[in-house]
């Protein structure tokens, strides 16, 4: 027996009820389409925001007395979440092999960090790699299921995208500058700049409901970012990691994480770009 499609979800048949709902015109289509985005981008960051109440909800109720650690329970549970993913057919295991590469990228890049003092874990943990607990590798991943999701689910096309040879080699030097501006000069700006060059006249058009509607891409990276950096600001307070200056009492993460995560969101984003290809608005499905 044939395997469904991915698209065969509850989500879609709430999906297919939604789009054939007709408000009208003026500001009710205008309200209609704002929820209906809203709605799409909740359920395409699925992974990350169950991840995100787990780190919130186990800061606040997880008994100190439990045999097991809160880390070690996180990543128990994020294991469940993407096994969770892959069952109900949310992900396809296309998808998730990417998304393992940007796990195993995170993870690797958060051995270096920690060892430098960037950043540390304060909790105990027995499946750790360093000072690293399994878990973390997890929060890089749902960025990855997040965008590879997010893709597919408004039917992304693009126009003016650059050669994908520019993307790689514009994604391997952001990821090359975390390890290397400990040592050397800082080109985080340069890289600020080459992103603006390459996706100056790129736009996302994106299916929201019945058309495609557009926005530059540059935009679209800036707003995912910022999300990231809020969803940070949660992780941090709930204790999942703490920045130097959060150990003793919490604060807000610095402005800088946010150009931070929006480079390495970047690298995210041509990762997914080996499942979900790039497509022109004139292309069919």
């Amino acid at each position: 027996m044939p395997q469904p499609d991915i698209r065969h979800t509850r989500f879609e048949a709430v999906r297919l009820r939604l789009e054939a709902f007709d408000p009208g015109a003026g500001w009710r289509l205008w309200v209609y389409e704002f929820l209906l985005f809203g709605f799409k981008q909740g359920w395409a960051c699925l992974f990350g925001g169950l991840l995100l109440v787990l780190l919130l909800g186990t800061h606040l109720f997880y008994p100190d007395s439990a045999p097991l650690h809160r880390y070690d329970f996180l990543t128990f549970a994020a294991i469940a979440i993407q096994a969770g993913m892959l069952a109900f057919r949310l992900e396809t295991w296309r998808e998730a092999r990417v998304i393992l590469i940007f796990h195993v990228v995170g993870t690797v890049m958060e051995l270096f960090k920690t060892q430098a003092g960037s950043w540390t874990y304060p909790e105990a943990s027995v499946l750790h790699i360093g000072a690293v607990p399994l878990f973390s590798g997890f929060m890089y991943a749902a960025v990855g299921s997040y965008i590879a999701r997010v893709w597919r689910i408004f039917d992304f096309r693009f126009s003016g995208y650059p050669p994908a040879w520019m993307t790689w080699l514009l994604a391997a030097a952001i990821y090359i500058n975390f390890f290397t501006h400990h040592y050397t000069i800082d080109i985080r700006w340069g890289l600020f700049a080459a992103t603006a060059v390459i996706f100056w006249r790129t736009r996302v058009h994106f299916r929201n409901w019945r058309a495609h509607r557009w926005m530059p891409l540059l935009v679209g990276f800036g707003l995912v970012a910022l999300f990231i950096w809020f969803a940070e600001n949660i992780a941090t307070f709930a204790n999942a990691w703490n920045y130097p200056g959060q150990e003793k009492e919490w604060q807000m993460v610095s402005l800088a994480k946010y150009g931070s995560w929006y480079l390495l969101m970047l690298i995210s984003f041509v990762l997914v770009t080996l499942v979900q290809p790039v497509k022109e608005p004139d292309q069919p499905f």
